[in-house]
């Protein structure tokens, strides 16, 4: 029994790492696991995973979801969006020969490549048995209670500051540290068809091209999908929501060795690892994937990273492992992050 719950989801490790955890399967990522991937590293050479963060471009894959908005700051005398390209100036010391430039942006922190924090999805569960489902997250953080929304400052001052989270935001794995080995199952031979990929043909994949995942291992699924979006230069077409393998989450085995395997974190390069779920008259989660890492086993999801070039030359070398280095921003809070996440051979 913990502090939040008496009963705990069907398959979920809450509790296992502590009443109190925050990280779920990033508890994996020992100093161990770090070795492990340093000794993956043999040629130094380094591979950015992250789309350019203005990327896919519009709003095509979610409408709630704007591409960054950057600015310059205000001058000192308070005028808005001038601070650029300024030559400094000084009633005392007119020799100044510097200019100065600096901004700010408007983030959507889930546009482009990202990470998914324990907090993105919950679900309803009876974690209190008292026979009513309660909305709850990863461990029995109660939304609403340990996971809050935006608050105007307690103290009134008018500043205008906002309080979010609490627990479960990404700033716990910010802290840790995001570095270790990183597994890459390469599907892009499928094509570009949308379609399942269920756990047979994935192992089918993995004993092919020689991949073995093991616990503490952050696994990286490449489709192709963030290397056509990157062709389409911020422009992207129609079929950008269905296109591209995804993980089929209606193979209950593939369900079962995500969490046999003891993956660390999962990764893909497309826009949600997973497909939608099919209509169902029970109550069901809209992504079962997500439902079952983010919310049952703790492991944060990754998604539109950009794999092209680490895929081709794991390809060339008939390698699958690296050290993968991945820390989102410490924003206390953040229920997603952007990052750029590097692959080092």
């Amino acid at each position: 029994m913990t502090k939040r719950w008496k009963q705990r989801p069907e398959g979920s490790n809450w509790g296992d790492f502590g009443d109190d955890d925050e990280l779920g399967r990033i508890n994996l990522l020992t100093p161990e696991k770090v070795l492990q991937g340093v000794r993956e590293v043999e040629h130094g050479i380094t591979f950015s995973l992250s789309l350019p963060l203005d990327y896919p471009g519009g709003t095509a894959l979610n409408q709630r979801r704007y591409p960054p908005i950057l600015r310059p700051t205000e001058d000192l005398a308070h005028n808005q969006d001038t601070f650029f390209n300024v030559i400094a100036k000084d009633a005392i010391d007119p020799s100044f020969i510097d200019v100065w430039s600096d901004d700010v942006v408007t983030l959507w922190l889930q546009y482009s490549t990202q990470w998914d924090a324990l907090a993105h999805q919950g679900a309803l569960f009876d974690a209190d048995g008292d026979g009513v489902a309660e909305p709850l997250y990863y461990n029995g953080f109660s939304a609403g209670g340990d996971v809050i929304g935006p608050k105007e400052d307690a103290k009134g001052d008018g500043s205008g500051s906002k309080s979010f989270g609490k627990h479960l935001g990404l700033e716990h794995m910010a802290a840790h540290g995001i570095q270790g080995r990183g597994v890459l199952i390469d599907v892009s031979h499928l094509g570009s068809d949308w379609q399942p990929v269920n756990l047979k043909l994935l192992q089918e994949t993995m004993a092919k091209d020689n991949v073995v995942v093991e616990p503490g291992d952050m696994l990286i699924i490449h489709t192709g999908f963030a290397t056509k979006v990157l062709s389409w230069e911020k422009n992207p077409g129609p079929e950008i929501q269905y296109m591209y393998p995804y993980l089929d989450a209606s193979d209950d085995s593939l369900l079962e060795w995500i969490d046999q395997s003891g993956i660390s974190a999962l990764i893909s390069d497309n826009y949600a690892v997973e497909g939608w779920a099919e209509p169902n008259e029970e109550p069901h989660s809209l992504i079962p994937i997500h439902n079952l890492c983010l919310f049952k086993l703790g492991i944060p999801l990754g998604e539109l990273w950009y794999t092209e070039e680490l895929a081709t030359w794991l390809r060339q070398h008939h390698r699958s492992r690296f050290l993968l280095t991945a820390p989102p921003l410490r924003l206390p809070g953040a229920m997603g992050s952007p990052l750029t996440p590097v692959a080092t051979v």
